[in-house]
């Protein structure tokens, strides 16, 4: 039998969402200064039909199955290249960008915002509390064609969920979320999501999980969640330690799925290869976003995306190959934005991890330190350093195959939590938003 929440959220959640509007318009007359009509939230299209049409089936990309996670100072510009070249069809994010950057820098956002068509499909993932300019910032991106915009609801860092009121801490304030989410929408042409933990501080019971979800889902456009299946520590602990202290309750989010069966969950968290992507997958994940391991080493674990993940086959190209196409991104780009805007320094930084674990990775580290006190291009840096790996390491394109590792979630439908119940009040808030009287 299905649930309350089920059968109440299925009446909010056809594939358009005009019949929500009403039930927020107090956020809406913030939005409808930067939106002459509220979007229509759609399929996962590609809006440039000329580029990339091996990664397009029938005018779509595929769905969000693999991503790599926003990561601060890591998945810039750059990154997202080197992962391109090497996956075709993982979803790439953004770093953060906060809100009054956009707004402030209006006159400057490529430098922000801008990014090569073979990117695609890429997410831009918002930080921000301020609805009206996370409003503006939706409406200036939305030129940019990204795929989708994510707000940040799980950053623990004290930059961000302390002095400036965002990332996790927006959690401890569901309703603000759901209206920033609105913002959002109003303000683009592509789907919206939300990136979160399971739970902030004391704050971190599964009832309280589903109430942040089922709030943002019940009053707005929002049916996508990336939920970090850890909680955040707000002090105590460093973002760092925020990655591995608390326990991965992975068990949260398959529940997750069972009570919100209409929206669409990414797992994150811990996941750290294609073997444990598979078996997420297998027991029932929509989707699977993989961090630190994507940057730390981004040979083995984006290789077999396309042909593990998505069925489709591996790109031949060899890190030999990458490389040479890197190099033609990398110098074309030195100082585009002013000197030193990027950097040789910056443009390597990505290929420093594309050995790992390979014979003549130290001796490559070594000599790539000494190149970039001396390199001005990305040619000269290659040069001189490329010497220190093997031929058959630069010219290989195969590597393992993936296993049926089953890990962590083998035996994760016994731990599942008790099913979510919708309080008196949340059925009476719902009922009052659909005209039902009682």
């Amino acid at each position: 039998m299905k649930s309350t929440v089920y059968n109440l959220l299925s009446a909010l959640a056809p594939l358009h969402y005009d019949n929500l509007t009403y039930c927020h318009k107090q956020s809406l007359k913030i939005l409808n200064r930067f939106s002459g009509q509220h979007k229509r939230f759609h399929s996962l299209m590609g809006k440039d039909p000329v580029h990339l049409e091996k990664r397009m089936v029938d005018g779509q990309y595929l769905p969000p199955w693999f991503s790599v996670a926003p990561m601060m100072d890591w998945t810039d510009n750059h990154y997202r290249t080197l992962a391109r070249l090497i996956s075709k069809h993982a979803w790439l994010y953004t770093e953060m960008v906060v809100a009054e950057t956009i707004v402030h820098q209006r006159n400057n956002l490529d430098r922000f915002l801008a990014f090569s068509p073979e990117q695609h499909p890429i997410v831009l993932q918002l930080g921000g509390s301020n609805l009206e300019n996370l409003a503006k910032a939706a409406e200036f991106a939305n030129a940019y064609s990204f795929d989708e915009l994510n707000l940040n609801c799980g950053c623990p860092s004290g930059k961000v969920a302390g002095h400036g009121c965002f990332g996790a801490r927006l959690m401890f304030d569901p309703k603000f979320v759901a209206d920033a989410m609105s913002a959002i929408a109003a303000n683009c042409s592509v789907p919206v999501s939300v990136k979160c933990r399971i739970g902030v501080d004391d704050h971190d019971s599964y009832n309280e999980l589903c109430d942040f979800v089922y709030a943002i889902v019940s009053n707005s456009p929002t049916r996508h969640f990336i939920v970090h299946a850890r909680k955040a520590l707000l002090s105590g602990l460093s973002p760092a330690e925020n990655r591995k202290v608390p326990p991965l309750k992975y068990e949260y989010y398959f529940a997750l799925l069972r009570d919100f069966p209409e929206v669409q969950f990414t797992i994150n968290g811990g996941i750290t290869g294609i073997d444990q992507v598979n078996a997420a997958r297998r027991q029932g994940a929509h989707g699977v976003m993989v961090g630190r391991a994507a940057y730390n080493n981004p040979w083995s674990t984006l290789r077999h995306v396309d042909s593990a993940v998505y069925g489709i086959p591996t790109s031949s190209l060899s890190r030999r190959q990458i490389l040479e196409k890197y190099r033609m991104y990398g110098d074309s780009v030195l100082g585009k934005y002013g000197p030193g805007k990027p950097s040789i320094r910056q443009l390597v930084k990505p290929l420093l991890n594309l050995f790992h674990s390979e014979p003549g990775n130290g001796l490559w580290k070594r000599k790539a330190d000494a190149a970039l006190r001396r390199c001005k291009t990305i040619e000269c840096f290659l040069e001189e350093t490329l010497d220190a790996i093997p031929d058959s390491v630069l010219d290989s394109t195969l590597h393992r195959s993936p296993s049926d590792w089953e890990g962590s979630f083998a035996d994760i439908d016994g731990m599942l939590p008790p099913p979510y119940k919708l309080s008196l009040q949340q059925s009476m808030s719902v009922s009052a938003c659909l005209g039902i009287s009682n």
